[in-house]
This record gives C-alpha cells, sequence and structure tokens, in this order.
C-alpha cells in the first residue's frame, strides 16, 4: 500500500516508517519542515492531492501534556483542527483510511475498579491535552458517520522506546543518568514516582498501527496497549540499575504536574481479536535501548 505519515519526524514517525518499508509499502513521510503543516489548512491539502496516499497515519500534533497547561490555545490547534484538516485533505484526495493516532490520556482519572480500561470506558479529560484529543477523536469519527471516510481511531497508552524525547519520563530520567555518567554525578531528580502506566515498546506500538491500517474495522476505536501496568518508581529503578556508577533517585517537586493521572492500565482485547497483534519486547529490552540510545544522543552532542 502507499502510505503518508503526517508528523513523520516524531518520535513514533520513524518507527512507523521503518516498519511500513520493512513490510513492502512506499511510504511518504511528511512533517511541518517539509511543509505539511496540518494547521496549515491549504498546505496540508496539497500535499495530500499530490502523493495520494491510499492510507494516512496521523501522528501530527502536540504531545506536550505538561505544556499544556501553559498553551491550551496551541495545543487544541495541533490536535483538534489539525486533525480537521488532515480528515478534508484526506478526503479531496480520495485517501482510503485514515489510522488517527489519539491518547489514552482521554480516558482521565479513573478508580481501581473501573481498570482495565476498555474502548466504551467514561472519558474524563483531566488536562487541556486530553481534551484536544478528544476533540480530535470526534472530528475523526464525524469523518466516517458524516462522510464515509475510513477512519481507525488509535487510543495509544504510553509507549517507549528509542529516540524520544526527554520531554517525557523515561528518557527523561535516563538523559539525567547519562549526563551524571559523564559529569560523575550521582543524584537523579525525578518526579512523581507513583504513577502507574501501561507501556509497550514503540516498535510493537507501529507493528498494532499497521495491522489496524489493513485489518481494522472503518469508524471503530482501538486501544493499542500491553494490558499490565508499571510504576513510575520501578522503571526509574531500572535506568538506574542500568547507570555506570552508583545514583539515587531524588524527588524534584518542580518536575511534578499540576494534575497526573494515579493508573492508566487498557485492555488490548480487541485490538489482539481483531488484528492477531500481541506485544513482542519486554520493559528490560525497552529500557536497555532507551538508555543506550541517550547516551548516544547526549555523546553526539558534547
Amino acid at each position: 500500500m502507499k502510505a503518508l505519515i503526517t508528523g513523520a519526524s516524531g518520535f513514533v514517525g520513524p518507527h512507523l516508517a521503518a516498519h511500513l518499508e520493512a513490510s513492502g509499502d512506499e511510504v511518504v513521510c511528511t512533517d511541518r519542515a517539509s511543509g505539511a503543516d496540518v494547521c496549515d489548512e491549504a498546505q496540508i491539502a496539497d500535499v495530500f492531492a499530490t502523493h495520494r496516499p491510499e492510507v494516512v497515519f496521523h501522528l501530527a500534533g502536540d504531545s506536550d501534556v505538561g505544556g499544556s497547561w501553559y498553551h491550551p490555545r496551541s495545543t487544541f490547534l495541533a490536535n483538534a483542527v489539525g486533525t480537521l484538516n488532515v480528515m478534508e485533505a484526506a478526503r479531496a484526495a480520495g485517501v482510503r483510511r485514515v489510522v488517527a493516532i489519539g491518547s489514552a490520556d482521554v480516558y482521565g482519572k479513573v478508580a481501581v475498579d473501573e481498570l482495565p480500561l476498555t474502548e466504551h470506558s467514561a472519558l474524563r479529560p483531566a488536562s487541556p491535552y486530553a481534551a484536544s484529543k478528544i476533540a480530535a477523536d470526534a472530528v475523526t469519527q464525524q469523518a466516517w458517520l458524516g462522510h464515509g471516510l475510513e477512519t481507525i481511531r488509535v487510543r495509544a497508552f504510553n509507549h517507549l522506546g528509542p529516540g524520544q524525547s526527554d520531554r517525557f519520563v523515561a528518557p527523561a530520567i535516563a538523559t539525567r543518568i547519562a549526563r551524571n555518567e559523564l559529569d560523575a554525578a550521582t543524584s537523579v531528580p525525578v518526579g512523581n514516582l507513583e504513577a502507574r502506566r501501561d507501556i509497550t515498546d514503540v516498535r510493537d506500538v507501529v507493528r498494532a498501527y499497521r495491522l489496524l491500517a489493513v485489518s481494522g474495522e472503518p469508524g471503530e476505536v482501538y486501544n493499542v496497549c500491553s494490558g499490565t501496568t508499571v510504576a513510575i518508581a520501578e522503571l526509574a529503578e531500572q535506568l538506574v540499575a542500568m547507570a555506570r556508577h552508583p545514583m539515587e533517585l531524588v524527588v524534584d517537586e518542580s518536575l511534578l504536574r499540576p494534575v497526573d493521572i494515579p493508573v492508566l492500565c487498557g485492555d488490548n482485547t480487541k485490538l489482539c481479536e481483531r488484528t492477531g497483534w500481541e506485544p513482542e519486547l519486554s520493559l528490560t529490552t525497552t529500557l536497555s535501548d532507551l538508555m543506550d540510545d541517550c547516551r548516544a544522543r547526549l555523546a553526539a552532542s558534547v
């Protein structure tokens, strides 16, 4: 298939492009720098009309949950209006299917007895980011119900792996450890260690995305998740254990978010039954690869 990726230069994009190419697909990678800003209606329409993809993987948007508290309008523009522009451009260009990547943050704060979260669980946005992703979800569903554009909505839970920005907790901790290794320092600042997250390796995640593009049911929403949780404390401890000299975790209150969802755990039954997908890479493998990547990036920058 001929696939176009929006936001291809972000964390997930290169992994998705590599997986699609390895699967024999023709891949068009687009991003803001290449003249495909999803917030620019005319620009994105022109890109789609030029390339005429069969399938679009819509990754572009603002994924900074913490930053959304300080820039809610730009977050909404990137995620909600940007998604609307993608849907309109896809319809005009004759795209067959759009896989729109959303976030499990839309489920918000949940009680333990509500876990694991299914696709029918209530949406309770606790951040401006989550609210913007709910709007994007609605825009995507309307493109299917109102216009017949085949859309697949993804609610992706946390994913990790090489290349992830240090704006996110695990690569932030790994980067601090790598810097400490260079500076012979021992203190590793961390935020909320009590939160629990459902985490999947990004390389498993992109396999799920392609499977949904091929065999997902149009108009449906799918959780992409492992179905288990791990405490941020455990992630941090595993990363510290990989350090090249002894280090200790130190809570820094400046790293705490205004609202941090205590626990997120998804149910991946719908995805697995529809596509046959299951996660393959262990958390230890993911963290080891992440640690090596952070060391390499830091070394290249000095």
